[in-house]
């Protein structure tokens, strides 16, 4: 069981299945933990309490697969001794019931669940795999003083000007120039700087365990099996230099900065987008451009330009609809 763990994490944990023996070594010397479904934690068996602790994450939405099966490869890659381990790593296979129903969730956004949000809904599917997330890290985290790194891997619905980017929390401490060299490295074309909490899984582990913690978006979301996973080669080449300790690689093109400067927040069923439905994420507007309507409530653009970044009508009332960025000068 062990082996099959090991050799398809991916497939062992879409079948609902529990090992029998839940830790032991790889025959690289590799130690392993299962530590519930999509859970599975990996360590070298002399490395230091003190060296990273790095969260890679993926499927918290259940239909954006292929970091899923990137995170899936690199399992396979270090248990066979293909990819360098030289941290405390721990992949977390988010929603698995969606993605076993092949689906985005069940009853409630995952990703809107955490830092105790997740009591709101207790008779939701995703609010017991929110705590229970939470719970997971934070035991993680909190098992040795090393750097804590957090990135959670997604695909966007739609379309995109830029098709890899990247969303920061928010926090008290300003991103260092290391934080933007590795978002290069991972292929990143464009980074938000979020100015306010969220109920995110990077949000929670950034706030709540001073992690550096980033949601990352790869591409297009796909069902599984028809993934281009070559499409992933700079965000797969990046995360193994950093697992691996190494620094990120000379050459890229570090990423364009924009701040959230609005939020569309779905009030009431009226809610509706001034824009179209298919509009790409990225896509400009100028000054003064109505984006979307909810009643007396009309969102403008304030400023000379805006993007609108996660545009969806169709998000239940009380969840965000959209999210308008402006680009930040170049330092």
């Amino acid at each position: 069981m062990p082996e099959a763990l090991l050799a398809d994490f991916l497939a062992f944990t879409l079948a609902g299945e529990a090992p029998a023996v839940t830790a032991g070594e790889a025959a690289v010397g590799v130690q392993w933990r299962w530590l519930g479904a999509g859970l599975l934690a990996l360590a070298p068996a002399a490395l230091a309490d003190d060296a990273p602790r790095i969260v890679l994450s993926a499927g918290v939405h259940g239909d954006e697969t292929a970091p899923v099966e990137l995170l899936n490869v690199l399992a396979q890659d270090i248990a066979a001794g293909k990819a360098a381990l030289q941290a405390h790593l721990l992949i977390v296979l988010g929603n698995v019931a969606a993605m076993q129903a092949g689906c985005r969730y069940l009853d409630d956004d995952l990703n809107r669940l955490f830092g105790g949000v997740h009591l709101s809904v207790p008779n939701s599917t995703e609010a017991g795999r929110a705590a229970e997330l939470e719970a997971c890290v934070a035991r993680f985290f909190e098992a040795g003083p090393g750097a804590r790194w957090h990135l959670d891997l997604h695909t966007a619905i739609r379309p995109s000007v830029f098709e890899r980017f990247a969303l920061l929390p928010q926090r008290e401490a300003a991103y260092g120039a290391d934080v933007f060299a590795w978002l290069g490295a991972f292929g990143i074309e464009a980074v938000l700087m979020h100015r306010t909490g969220s109920a995110t899984f990077s949000h929670y582990c950034s706030h709540a365990h001073g992690a550096l913690a980033c949601t990352l978006e790869l591409g297009k979301v796909m069902p599984f099996g028809q993934n281009d996973l070559s499409r992933f080669a700079a965000a797969a080449s990046g995360l193994r230099r950093l697992i691996a300790g190494a620094a990120p690689a000379d050459g890229t093109t570090p990423p364009r900065c924009f701040d959230v400067v609005g939020q569309l927040d779905k009030r009431s069923d009226a809610f509706k987008l001034l824009i179209g439905d298919d509009v790409a994420n990225f896509t400009p507007y100028a000054q003064g451009t109505p984006i979307a309507r909810d009643g007396e409530q009309v969102w403008t653009v304030q400023h000379a330009e805006e993007r609108i970044v996660f545009p969806n009508a169709k998000v239940k009332v009380g969840l965000r609809a959209g999210l308008l960025v402006a680009e930040l000068p170049v330092v």
